[in-house]
C-alpha cells in the first residue's frame, strides 16, 4: 500500500533532504513529507527530484523547482536565502544521497546559517554509511576523505598521509579510476592492506569485493568495474617501532597524565596498553 505523503505547514528556513542512492523505497517518510510540504524545492538534479517525487506520489503543483548544483550555485544562492529571509521553506535535495556529503549544499548551509535562517536535516541514505554496514571493516572508528585525486601522484600522496591513520578510511571513486587507485592502494599501504570495494550499492548489480589489496586489483583486472563506488580501507595494523612510540608518548606527555598518554598512544598505535603505560613510566622517570 502507498503512503501518500503529509501535506503540513513546514517552518521557514532550510530543510536538508536526503534521497535514496539507488532503490528508490529507501527514502524516509519524513523526507516525503517535506518534498510535500516545502514552498521551494531546491535539487542538484531536478529531473531525478522530480522523477522522485512523481515515484512516490508527490505533486509538485504551482511549486518552484529550482536547479542547484556546483555549476550554478554562486548565482542561484542569493535567490534561494531570500527566500528564506522572506519567510519562505525551501527544501534542498541531493541527486543521490545525504546532503553535504561529497555534494554540493554546503555553501548554501553556510551562507544560511551566517545570515541567521533556521536549517535543518531529514536524514537518511548515505553510501557512506551503506559501505560501513557490509564491508566487515571496523567501524568504530572511520573516516571519510571524499574522492581520491584523480592524478597518481597527488593520489598517492594523499594515501601516504592518511593510511597511518587508526581508523578504516572511506572513498568514493569512480569506476574507471577504481584499478590504478586499487594499484596505488597496494603500493603506498601495502598489498597485504586489507580493503573492501562496495560497488552499485542498493541497486541490482550490488557488489562487495573484500580481501587485500592486491587481491582486489587482480579481480578488477579480470573484471572491469561499473557503476558507482566506494572503497574502504582497513587501519594498519603494522606494529610500531619503540622510536615511534618514545616519540608519541613525549608528544601526549606534554599535556596528558602518564595514565592518559599511556591510552592515547596504544590506541593511536596499535600497542598492548600495559606496555605503553610502562614505557611512559620509565620516561617520567628518566626526567
Amino acid at each position: 500500500m502507498t503512503r501518500i505523503a503529509q501535506i503540513r505547514p513546514l517552518a521557514p528556513g532550510l530543510h536538508f533532504v536526503a534521497t535514496p542512492i539507488g532503490t528508490a523505497r529507501d527514502i524516509t517518510l519524513r523526507a516525503l513529507d517535506v518534498l510535500a510540504s516545502a514552498d521551494v524545492i531546491a535539487a542538484e538534479d531536478t529531473r531525478t527530484t522530480r522523477h522522485l517525487m512523481d515515484l512516490h506520489g508527490v505533486a509538485l503543483g504551482d511549486r518552484r523547482l529550482v536547479s542547484y548544483h556546483d555549476h550554478n550555485g554562486a548565482a542561484v544562492r542569493p535567490g534561494l536565502l531570500a527566500m528564506m529571509a522572506a519567510g519562505k521553506s525551501v527544501a534542498y535535495a541531493s541527486d543521490a544521497g545525504t546532503p553535504l556529503v561529497a555534494d554540493p549544499g554546503f555553501a548554501l548551509a553556510r551562507d544560511a546559517i551566517a545570515a541567521g535562517i533556521a536549517v535543518t536535516g531529514a536524514p537518511g541514505p548515505s553510501a557512506v554509511m551503506a559501505a560501513l554496514m557490509i564491508a566487515g571493516l571496523p567501524t568504530d572508528r572511520f573516516m571519510f576523505a571524499g574522492f581520491l585525486p584523480p592524478t597518481q601522484s597527488a593520489r598517492r600522496k594523499v594515501l601516504c598521509e592518511l593510511g597511518p591513520i587508526p581508523a578504516t578510511l572511506v572513498f568514493f571513486e569512480s569506476a574507471k579510476r577504481l584499478l590504478p587507485t586499487l594499484r596505488d592502494i597496494g603500493a603506498m599501504l601495502g598489498a597485504e592492506r586489507q580493503i573492501a570495494v562496495c560497488r552499485e550499492l542498493t541497486k541490482r548489480f550490488e557488489e562487495v569485493r573484500r580481501g587485500s589489496a592486491g587481491e582486489v586489483a587482480e579481480h578488477y583486472v579480470k573484471t572491469p568495474p561499473k557503476g558507482e563506488v566506494v572503497i574502504l580501507i582497513d587501519r594498519s595494523h603494522a606494529r610500531a617501532s619503540a622510536e615511534e612510540m618514545q616519540a608519541a608518548l613525549r608528544t601526549a606527555l606534554a599535556h596528558q597524565s602518564v595514565k592518559d598518554a599511556a591510552r592515547t598512544v596504544s590506541d593511536a598505535l596499535g600497542l598492548a596498553r600495559r606496555d605503553v603505560y610502562q614505557a611512559a613510566l620509565n620516561m617520567e622517570k628518566d626526567e
